[in-house]
């Protein structure tokens, strides 16, 4: 009846209670993480080169921000007013041009085995995250995703758990949820079932007093509490609460935008506030809630030429982009929760530095694009208790290499990690026995803590 929600739930923290220890960890922190598949074009977003060659530096202009030193796509405007409460990191980079390999990188800060597909070999870092935390109950799910209808796959982004098991994969919320017709599934309950769900929970007490009655070795009394625990998230007034957003005044919920990628946002700032440890939001199709499908768009952020006209589809994906991500940062800061929330924003890899043109799949006509590019790319930090208002690295003239403060996933990860007080020389065994360190390299980075 109820899915994941209803025994699916209890058998979720069975499998954490199964897998082993529990963190000592009770830090009141969190991450937002935004997810960008496909691959943001750094050389037109957050490390524009306006004096490379034509065939290097892209259709847009870099505009200053409040901060000297730090400029952005003149696109991004709102990017522009608020730079003194993110960072900029330029340096980053790695192997794997594949969006599997990719994704598997970014994701596990560890090199895949294969650089194709998206099953990963190790627990994605966000996974890590709900296993060291698993002993935190609070009447929310602690790994909570946003996708896409049909996206929400633990394979499609490469948020597999690995030798963790699967109950450390995320609660999938899929859909659009700034439409009204939208429901978050498997927990928030309509009228239609509370009741059945009384009858339900009636029943298996009755079924439960009567194996307890004949079990002498404490099993059921076990399984006693992982029900409890999933009908107390199915039922409780927090997880209803955090994603009303009936809430939220108007002119909030329009600085976020009405549309599907803004509503993610502030669910997940709702989310933390609430108690959630890790929320991931993929923002991914631009081409929703009311937005008419560009010719020469694509989905994601795969800007080959042969996918879209990258310059017209970045004129809307862009300002979308722009006015979410800065709404969250400033929400972020304005409600006093910046030093416990983290945000991140990234893709797996950048674009490549030199425009290509082919003829678009979807046009028929010759149109600009960029290629995969891993070994440069640009992501942004926010909150956190992090120093702000900075560019961390730097790329050669045109956009190629890191040329200074060359930085790796791992150095990304061992800040996340610092950040929610979790030990990166923690490990968990693998399929075969092995101790496996939670990250097998990287350090925090010092420029921002």
């Amino acid at each position: 009846m109820l899915g994941l929600g209803g025994l699916g739930l209890a058998d979720l923290f069975r499998l954490r209670a199964e897998a082993g220890e529990a963190a000592a960890n009770r830090d009141d922190t969190s991450v937002i993480f935004v997810w960008l598949p496909g691959g943001p074009p750094h050389m037109d977003m957050y490390d524009m080169k306006p004096n490379a060659p034509a065939e290097y530096r892209g259709a847009f202009q870099p505009i200053a921000t409040n901060i000297s030193g730090l400029d952005v796509c003149e696109l991004m405007p709102l990017h522009a007013k608020c730079a003194d409460k993110y960072s900029v990191i330029r340096s980053i980079s790695h192997n794997f041009a594949d969006h599997g390999g990719g994704h598997k990188k970014l994701m596990a800060a560890r090199d895949p085995k294969t650089p194709v597909d998206t099953v990963l070999d190790y627990p994605a870092c966000p996974s890590v995250v709900a296993k060291c935390r698993e002993d935190r109950q609070n009447g929310l799910p602690n790994y909570i995703s946003f996708t896409d209808p049909g996206r929400e796959g633990v394979d499609v982004f490469a948020f597999g758990s690995a030798y963790l098991g699967p109950a450390y994969v995320p609660f999938a919320i899929p859909g659009d949820p700034s439409k009204p017709d939208f429901k978050v599934p498997n927990i928030a309950l309509d009228n239609s079932l509370s009741d059945r769900l009384d009858n339900r929970l009636a029943l298996l007490g009755q079924f439960d007093r009567l194996r307890r009655s004949v079990d002498k070795s404490g099993t059921m009394a076990a399984m006693d509490g992982f029900n409890s625990r999933a009908a107390g998230i199915l039922t409780s007034g927090r997880a209803r609460q955090a994603f009303d957003l009936s809430h939220e005044p108007d002119h909030v919920k329009a600085r976020y935008g009405k549309h599907a990628w803004g509503t993610r946002l502030l669910l997940a700032r709702r989310l933390v506030e609430a108690g959630c440890s890790f929320v991931t939001v993929v923002v991914e199709n631009p081409y929703q809630s009311g937005i008419e499908w560009l010719k020469a768009g694509t989905y994601n952020w795969d800007s080959h030429a042969v996918n879209c006209h990258i310059w017209d589809d970045a004129k809307i994906r862009f300002p979308l982009y722009d006015q979410a991500v800065t709404a969250l940062i400033e929400d972020i800061y304005a409600r006093g929760i910046d030093k416990k929330t983290l945000l991140v924003v990234t893709g797996e890899f950048g674009r490549t530095p030199r425009v290509n043109s082919v003829v678009g799949s979807q046009t028929g006509v010759m149109q600009p694009g960029r290629d995969h590019w891993p070994s440069a790319m640009s992501l942004i930090v926010s909150g956190g208790g992090l120093r702000t208002g900075q560019v961390i690295g730097s790329t050669n003239a045109k956009g190629e290499v890191p040329k200074d403060r060359p930085l790796v996933p791992g150095d990304l990860w061992a800040t996340v990690y610092r950040h929610l007080g979790i030990d990166p020389e923690r490990s968990f065994l693998d399929h075969s026995g092995r101790p496996m360190p939670i990250l097998s390299e990287g350090t925090p980075i010092s420029e921002l803590v």
